[in-house]
């Protein structure tokens, strides 16, 4: 039996779905391994094809979203994350791990900051598939919705940043219609290799259909769009291993 690419979850005080997104890479076809970042070494990152950010509040927010965390793993481990992805691995952050990795430096300069509404919000979102080379999206439609669960979630980013992101094709995805204030509303962004992505919304919460508020949705009677974006980045991995292009 074939084993199973590995994806390491890093999991910081605060982070409350690691859970869920450990379910949904399993169910995919990854190992899956959850490690504190107390605990995190460079060592940790070896062997693993995937390094996931989940969401939740690391450090509880109290200082700018994902800044503590931000700090905490450049003492604990540097720029390994960094350097795993130039050595052909990838990196995911959903929701309070996008906004890890926006002050990681590992994405696009920017930031996401308080939603123009003032509060946190938890709802349904449509999204606009905006890049067809993403192994990320590879598996989902040109729109489909996910649930979004945030409070700072709005992108913005200097001058005219975030239209010339959308034309240069760092935009992975963007919402349907105006959610939360975001430039160019603005959903997900990727880095220039493609192997990063940072996404507000929410693909662990969306794995099976049942989990869909409309019980007459009429998509695939057994999994929702999270599984299928899980299984895309599941496939390129497991494609690249065949072929050898490994870490």
């Amino acid at each position: 039996m074939e084993e199973r690419p590995h994806a390491l979850l890093l999991k910081y005080p605060g982070t409350n779905c690691d859970e869920e997104t450990g379910r949904a890479l399993r169910l995919a076809g990854f190992h899956p391994r959850v490690e504190m970042i107390t605990r995190v070494s460079r060592e940790s990152l070896e062997g693993a094809r995937l390094v996931v950010l989940s969401g939740g509040f690391s450090y509880g927010d109290y200082v700018m979203a994902g800044r503590f965390a931000q700090l905490e793993t450049e003492r604990r481990i540097g720029d390994a994350i960094g350097e795993f992805v130039r050595d052909g691995g990838y990196a995911l952050g959903i929701c309070n791990g996008f906004q890890i990795l926006m002050r990681l430096g590992l994405l696009p300069d920017g930031s996401l900051i308080d939603n123009t509404s003032g509060r946190f919000q938890c709802q349904w979102a449509g999204l606009e598939k905006r890049c067809e080379d993403s192994p990320y999206l590879s598996k989902v439609p040109a729109t489909f919705e996910l649930p979004v669960a945030h409070a700072e979630g709005r992108f913005v980013a200097a001058d005219d940043k975030a239209q010339e992101y959308l034309e240069e094709g760092y935009v992975a995805l963007q919402y349907t219609e105006d959610v939360n204030g975001s430039a160019a509303r603005i959903a997900g962004l990727q880095d220039g290799s493609r192997r990063v992505l940072g996404l507000m919304p929410h693909p662990e919460r969306f794995v099976y259909a049942a989990q869909h508020y409309d019980r007459e949705w009429d998509g695939d009677p057994q999994w929702g769009w999270g599984h299928y974006f899980f299984e895309g980045i599941y496939e390129v991995v497991t494609a690249e291993k065949s072929t050898g292009a490994l870490v």
